[in-house]
């Protein structure tokens, strides 16, 4: 996505870093409680809640991955998908009273085992996905990211 304020082209990656104290009390020192926002085409794909059912909190993934392998300054550590258990089970998409998911793999194996095969399709061309983080007051804590499939042009 282009930022027409510098006209430069958004990757990946979150377009702000924050420190833990910018968290206030939904970081918990291993764990951030807020939801992951993820919308696919302008609409609700996940709003999972980032420190539930995750497995391991980040100071015991830094410790692993520093045990694995070197890490120096500027390393990014990351959780894995979001995803929130409902009742025991797997999660249900938002539009039937679940917290959604981040993840279409996610979505398409539990339709898999529902149901025995996978209604959601993948992303195509011209699909877009957005997300963001909100805290306690509605305010963006890292930025958006929103990003368009498209066909690469060489």
């Amino acid at each position: 996505m282009e930022d027409s304020s510098r006209k430069t082209k958004r990757l990946n990656a979150s377009p702000v870093a924050v420190t833990p104290d910018e968290l206030g009390e939904a970081w918990d020192g291993g764990k951030l409680h807020l939801p992951l926002m993820v919308d696919l085409n302008g609409k609700p794909f996940g709003r999972a809640n980032t420190g539930v059912d995750m497995t391991f909190d980040f100071p015991t993934l830094i410790a692993h991955a520093a045990k694995t392998r070197p890490l120096s300054a500027g390393a990014i550590i990351g959780s894995g998908t979001v995803s929130n258990k409902l009742d025991g089970g797997p999660g249900k998409p938002v539009e039937q009273g679940g917290a959604g998911y981040s993840c279409i793999a996610e979505i398409r194996t539990i339709e898999t085992i529902d149901t025995g095969k996978p209604v959601t399709p993948f992303m195509r061309f011209g699909d877009t996905v957005r997300i963001e983080m909100k805290d306690g007051a509605g305010h963006s804590i890292f930025g958006a990211i929103e990003q368009t499939v498209k066909k690469y042009e060489h």
